[in-house]
C-alpha cells in the first residue's frame, strides 16, 4: 500500500524527510507545503533529480505554517502530516492535522509545546489518528534508542544521553559551525535540562556540569554539557522506573566557555536595558553572527550520539551502549545532521501511515514499537551500533 505524506516546510530538513520518504516510506505522493513558492519549487525539482526512480509525485504548495486555512488545504487527503517548520508552530499544526484526519509527527526541541501537543490525546483518539512529537535526532533518535535500552532490562536503572551535530574539526572562535537553525540552537542553550536524579525529576541550568567524554578515532575527546529539551518526556514516562535519565549535548573541546561567557553577558537576550536606560536587543545581533560568521560551507559536519542504558537483567548487572556516527553523504549532498534528523522522522511517519502506532496523542518513547523502530533504522540508512557489556 502506498501513502500520501504533507510536510510543513521545504528546507532542508523537509527535503531529507521527503527524499526518504520517496525511496523507503511507500510513498505515492508527497506535498511540500512552503510559504516561500521558490523554495517550494526548487524542493521538488532538487527531489525529482535525487530519486527519480521512485513511483511518488513531488507537489509544492504555498502554506504559511501560521496560517490555519493554508495549513488545511496543505494536508487535505493525507495520511500523515511531518512539521518541518519551526518548533513554536507544531501545537498548531498538530491540531490541524487532527481535525483533517491526518497523523502528525515533528523534529520538536521544546518540551513545553510538546506538552501541548500530549494534551491533544483524546481529540486525536476520537479522529483515530495518531499525534508523535519530537522525532528527530536529540530529542528523538536519542530517547528511543532509550526506549529499547529501558526495554531490553529486566531492572533498567540509568540513562545517560550525550549527542552533538559538530564540524568535523573544530573551526572559527567556537569551534563551531551552525549546523541546524539558531533559533533552535538558542532554545538548546537557555533554560533548564530536565532530568532524573535518584528517581526525582530536577530541573539543572543550561551550559553548567561540562565533562570530558571520550570517542574513538576520528573524533577522540568532546566536551558536554546540560541543554534543554533533549530528554524531552522520558523523565515523566520513566519516573518511577529508573533512578537517572540525563541528557548532554557535545562540542569540541573549549565551546562551552565561550558560549557560558556570551551567556553572562546577556547575548541570549532577546531584550536587554542597562542601567543608564539604553535599550538593545541582542539575540538578534548575535543571530546575525552566527548565521554570517559560523556557515563555513566549505566544513562538512558530523554527528555523534551515544546512549547508555544500564540495569539489571537475568539477575547480573548489564549496560547497553548505543552509538551513531554520521557524515555528509556526498551522493545526495544531505548533511549529517539533516540525515540524522530526517531519517528517524521520515521511519516515525511511515510507522504512523502503516498503521503501527495506536490511536492518539503520545511520547515517542511510550507510542512507538522500541523494537520495531530499531529494527527498520537501517531499512532508513540510520546506523547504530550496539554494544552489550
Amino acid at each position: 500500500m502506498r501513502y500520501s505524506y504533507t510536510i510543513i516546510g521545504a528546507g532542508r530538513q523537509g527535503v531529507a524527510i521527503a527524499y526518504d520518504l520517496a525511496l523507503r516510506g511507500d510513498a505515492a505522493r508527497i506535498v511540500l507545503g512552503e510559504m516561500d513558492e521558490r523554495v517550494g519549487a526548487a524542493a521538488v525539482e532538487r527531489l525529482r533529480l535525487l530519486a527519480p526512480s521512485s513511483p511518488c509525485t513531488f507537489e509544492s504548495q504555498r502554506c504559511d505554517a501560521s496560517d490555519s486555512s493554508s495549513v488545511r488545504m496543505a494536508i487535505k487527503n493525507t495520511n500523515v502530516t511531518i512539521s518541518a517548520a519551526p518548533y513554536r508552530f507544531n501545537a498548531l499544526l498538530a491540531e490541524l492535522a487532527i481535525d483533517c484526519g491526518s497523523s502528525f509527527c515533528d523534529l520538536g526541541g521544546n518540551t513545553q509545546i510538546v506538552r501541548r501537543e500530549l494534551a491533544l490525546d483524546g481529540r486525536a483518539r476520537a479522529r483515530r489518528v495518531s499525534v508523535v512529537p519530537d522525532c528527530g535526532l536529540a530529542p528523538g533518535l536519542s530517547n528511543h534508542l532509550a526506549a529499547h535500552g529501558v526495554a531490553s532490562l529486566d531492572q533498567p536503572r540509568s540513562v545517560r544521553v550525550f549527542c552533538g551535530g559538530l564540524p568535523q574539526r573544530p573551526v572559527g572562535p567556537l569551534g563551531y559551525k551552525l549546523v541546524f537553525s539558531f533559533e533552535g540552537l538558542i532554545n538548546e542553550y537557555s533554560g533548564v535540562g530536565e532530568y532524573l536524579r535518584d528517581g526525582k525529576p530536577v530541573n539543572v541550568p543550561a551550559l553548567t556540569e561540562v565533562e570530558a567524554v571520550e570517542f574513538d578515532a576520528p573524533i577522540g575527546s568532546l566536551e558536554a554539557a546540560v541543554t534543554s529539551g533533549g530528554t524531552s518526556t522520558c523523565p515523566e514516562s520513566w519516573r518511577g522506573r529508573l533512578e537517572r535519565y540525563e541528557y548532554k549535548t557535545l562540542r569540541w573541546p573549549g565551546h562551552w566557555k565561550v558560549v557560558r561567557a556570551l551567556f553572562e553577558l546577556g547575548a541570549f537576550e532577546p531584550d536587554l536595558v542597562l542601567d543608564d536606560g539604553r535599550r538593545f536587543a541582542p539575540r538578534e545581533t548575535l543571530r546575525a553572527l552566527f548565521e554570517s560568521r559560523l556557515a563555513y560551507p566549505d566544513v562538512d559536519d558530523v554527528v555523534v550520539l551515544r546512549v547508555v542504558v544500564e540495569g539489571q537483567h537475568q539477575g547480573k548487572a548489564r549496560c547497553l551502549t548505543y552509538e551513531l556516527f554520521d557524515r555528509r553523504d556526498p551522493k545526495t549532498g544531505f548533511s549529517a545532521m539533516e540525515r540524522s534528523t530526517a531519517f528517524p522522522a521520515a521511519l516515525v511517519a511511515h510507522l504512523q501511515a502503516r498503521g503501527e502506532v495506536a490511536s492518539g496523542a503520545a511520547p515517542l518513547e511510550l507510542s512507538v514499537p522500541a523494537k520495531l523502530y530499531f529494527d527498520e533504522l537501517p531499512l532508513h540508512d540510520v546506523q547504530v551500533r550496539l554494544r552489550d557489556s
